[in-house]
């Protein structure tokens, strides 16, 4: 017979694709061939193995409420993916659009803040002055040279020359072959020396046994130890960073990627995490479904990477994944992410997400399926990781890895040279939001004080961004649904959490773009057809009759449920407590709401993430003072979604560029455009502030991203550089240089968020008397304080901010504020 536990982990992984995608969606030829002449080279390679006949039956579309189709262009690089846009219209005339355009030149034209550079991390000593101070360093222990492993803050493991590790068996110090509780070593500084001891008191001694007293030992730096293996940057240069930490900052945004997504869905779903303790042999495995058939018997990734099977090893050839496609596999490995920081980026939002509905019926889980309870581990989880690069690079707060709660703190750490991580939620179920809809109506599961505790108890975590929904209607907003036959799998699990369908009714918007998803309809699809779908989908998940199911008029169609009182009242305490409000995924009708509730209250916290918006929504949050991240998607989509939303911009505002991966939140990521293109990448190139960046290497697998696209998180300074090539002379220096000014756009996005006025050189109507700016201005403020009096400066530049003031008979007077090292006021004159 076979391994039951084998067949047991094979038949969970069957049924827990056909549970979580619902129904199998097979596109027409000609759905297929709409859009595939635009690919060649290794992009068209990419679409072919999507479209194998054996992958035919098994390709469907992404369960996570994101509805990709990784064959279909218009999803992946489409300007907005709430929606398949005609682009029949444009909220902005042409005449606006280009005067927007013109505004954004002249930015780019402005002087920029000075740079300097900081070491990746702080030259070692000979002798180590902290127990933390060790980290990846070669030491004389013993009479050997030992490599340092750390695990943990003050914790390591201890490589020898051999490639084992130093570790306790009984009472004896021994060689063991892997790490283990018993090679993990808790170092302490003793008088300028080091003992170590196991967590269980065993301690190293002066000879070959362990005991219960530790014996200090000497430490000095050596040579001859061997590498610990590891996942390599390929990065050199050493990071920007200002000159001062209150200037202006530079470097790209992801606002939209999801660090932490290896616990959602029950944590068993994501194959790989971020970090291990033990290194990438441990991190970057495959699922134990995966594994167990030889990559024969992985459902889910079947379905969601249109590939019958792959090779399910990570580490170290990683042969099959990650893969722009591979949508089950870890993304976001830390030094991945390094190589991305190292590469320029200074901002990341970690959206905490999960799908209580989707864990439910997913059947390998070891975690809560409660969203809110995912919410916290993945919380934990981001500190945890942030102490674990620490222990990397020196010790408590020196690592690159910097979680942020304020603009401020971000502004300080940015300028540092280090990358500020913003923690936000993305999430079905917020609150414990849901509602069912009973015979007298829907029966909200929360209330308004529910609602504020559970949003204080975020604050306190650290969230600062926040959508109101993702996947399904709940008692804070309507959505904007997914579409075909995938809508009919969502609409079902959505029935199951709410009891009652999407409320898709006919719409007609005049600019041709303005709808939710469309759903199958009459004369598209009969009566018959549409009960067998639902059906079929209530077969597979459990849901025993549905009731009357919905009969659909023809598209577009808008969902009826917009924004809630409740909903109404989350936008207003988000308001209050200056957090950033993200309405992708929201219905038309609610999202439209929400901006009439932030534009009544002046609001600038508001941004778009991953183009889950629909494009009368962009013009309103830039109008706002808000931010835009399109989905990255290829390089050629973006480029397209950049000079479109350059038309949007708003000359009142500071603006920059960034992206949204949607990285490990089930998102495909950038196709390669082929080595064969005219203005391919070359390798080595001059990214941003003059780092040189090479090919990248995982182990033996070595990354190009010709030929690669962007199959894990550090592919993307690449990619940026993919975008400038693409740009030609004038449009590829253009988006580089709006990108660079991503993260000083979202720092400033967040200040208005706090309550800071915007910029009164860009805004005439804020400007003071010279009289009244120079008496709230006043030597010894600092640059909050100077902020919330005057508004945001139109430069900082160093230790200077350059902002406006007026007199009787001058509408425009140049004001100059210097502080001093201590980031306080030392003078205020007016300027030339």
């Amino acid at each position: 017979m076979g391994n039951p536990a084998r067949t047991r982990l094979v038949l969970a992984g069957t049924l827990a694709a056909g549970l979580v995608a619902g129904a199998v969606a097979v596109p027409s030829v000609a759905h297929e061939r709409e859009g595939a002449h635009e690919r060649s080279g290794a992009a068209r390679a990419a679409f072919d193995r999507r479209n194998t006949a054996a992958a035919h039956v098994a390709r469907g579309l992404a369960p996570d409420g994101h509805d990709h189709r990784h064959d279909d262009p218009r999803t992946k690089n489409a300007i907005s993916r709430a929606a398949l846009t005609t682009g029949t219209a444009d909220p902005t005339t042409r005449e606006q659009a280009e005067a927007n355009r013109t505004y954004v030149e002249r930015q780019r034209a402005m002087a920029d803040p000075t740079l300097t550079t900081v070491p990746v991390r702080e030259p070692r000593t000979t002798v180590p002055q902290t127990r933390y101070a060790m980290a990846g360093g070669c030491y004389r222990l013993r009479g050997e040279p030992i490599r340092f492993q750390a695990t943990r803050l003050g914790h390591y493991l201890l490589y020898t020359k051999t490639r084992a590790f130093l570790a306790g068996e009984d009472n004896m110090l021994t060689r063991a072959a892997k790490p283990s509780a018993d090679a993990e070593w808790t170092v302490r500084r003793v008088d300028g020396r080091f003992t170590f001891t196991l967590a269980d008191g065993r301690a190293l001694t002066s000879g070959e046994t362990l005991g219960t007293r530790p014996t200090p030992h000497p430490l000095r730096r050596t040579t001859g130890c061997p590498a610990y293996p590891e996942v390599q940057v390929n990065v050199s240069g050493r990071p920007h960073a200002g000159s001062t930490d209150i200037q202006e900052v530079r470097g790209y945004v992801d606002a939209h990627t999801h660090g932490m997504a290896y616990e959602f869905l029950g944590g068993d779903v994501h194959c790989g995490r971020p970090w291990d303790p033990y290194g990438p042999p441990y991190a970057l495995v495959d699922c134990d479904d995966h594994t167990a058939t030889g990559g024969n018997g992985a459902a889910l990734e079947a379905i969601l990477s249109g590939r019958p099977t792959h090779d399910p090893v990570g580490w170290p050839t990683f042969q099959d994944w990650p893969a722009p496609e591979s949508l089950t596999h870890e993304g976001t490995y830390w030094k991945w992410m390094e190589r991305s920081w190292r590469g320029g980026q200074r901002v990341f939002v970690n959206l905490l997400v999960e799908n209580g509905q989707l864990c439910k019926v997913y059947p390998l889980k070891r975690n809560s399926c409660d969203e809110m309870d995912s919410i916290r581990l993945q919380a934990r989880r981001m500190r945890q990781l942030e102490n674990y690069i620490d222990a990397q690079y020196g010790g408590p707060g020196q690592g690159w890895y910097r979680i942020v709660t304020s603009p401020w703190q971000a502004r300080r750490v940015i300028n540092e040279g280090k990358l500020a991580v913003v923690m936000g939620t993305e999430t079905s179920v917020p609150f414990g939001c849901t509602f069912k809809n009973l015979p007298g109506g829907d029966v909200p599961a929360c209330d308004v004080a529910s609602i504020d505790r559970q949003l204080d108890e975020m604050h306190r975590l650290g969230v600062r961004q926040m959508e109101l929904v993702n996947k399904f209607d709940n008692a804070l907003s309507g959505v904007a649904g997914d579409e075909g036959e995938t809508g009919v799998a969502v609409n079902s699990a959505n029935f199951l959490e709410t009891g009652s369908f999407w409320d898709m009714r006919h719409c007609a918007p005049a600019d041709g773009e303005t709808a939710d998803k469309a759903q199958l309809a009459q004369p598209e699809i009969s009566a018959e057809q549409q009960d067998a779908l639902f059906g079929a989908v209530g077969k597979v998940a459990d849901l025993g009759n549905l009731p009357a199911l919905p009969l659909y008029p023809r598209p577009m169609h808008c969902n009826e449920r917009g924004l809630t009182d409740l909903g109404s009242h989350v936008v207003g305490a988000l308001a209050d407590r200056g957090m950033l409000i993200d309405p992708d995924h929201m219905s038309v009708r609610g999202r439209q709401r929400l901006l009439d509730i932030l534009e009544q209250r002046h609001y600038s916290g508001v941004l778009s993430s991953h183009s889950w918006a629909t494009p009368d929504a962009y013009p309103r949050i830039y109008r706002l003072g808000g931010y835009v991240a399109p989905y990255a998607g290829d390089s050629t989509g973006f480029l397209a979604k950049w000079q479109r939303h350059l038309g949007w911009a708003d000359k009142r505002y500071y603006i920059g560029f960034g992206y949204g991966a949607d990285m490990n939140g089930l998102g495909a990521q950038g196709d390669p455009r082929g080595a064969d293109v005219p203005n391919p990448v070359t390798y080595p190139f001059r990214g941003l502030h003059g780092v040189t960046v090479r090919k990248q290497h995982s182990g033996k697998r070595v990354y190009d991203v010709n030929v690669e696209g962007v199959p894990h998180y550090g592919m993307y300074p690449d990619w940026i550089e993919d975008l400038r090539r693409i740009g030609g002379a004038k449009d590829g220096a253009a988006i580089v240089d709006d990108m660079d000014r991503g993260a000083e756009a979202y720092l400033q996005t967040w200040e208005r968020a706090q309550g800071i006025a915007a910029d009164p050189c860009r805004n005439p109507g804020l400007r003071k008397g010279v009289a009244r700016f120079t008496a709230l201005v006043r030597p010894g403020l600092t640059t909050r304080q100077v902020l919330r009096a005057v508004g945001q400066p139109f430069t900082r530049l160093g230790s200077t901010y350059g902002t406006c003031a007026r007199t009787a008979t001058n509408p425009r007077v140049s004001m100059r504020i210097t502080f001093g090292p201590g980031g306080r006021v030392t003078d205020v004159r007016r300027a030339g």
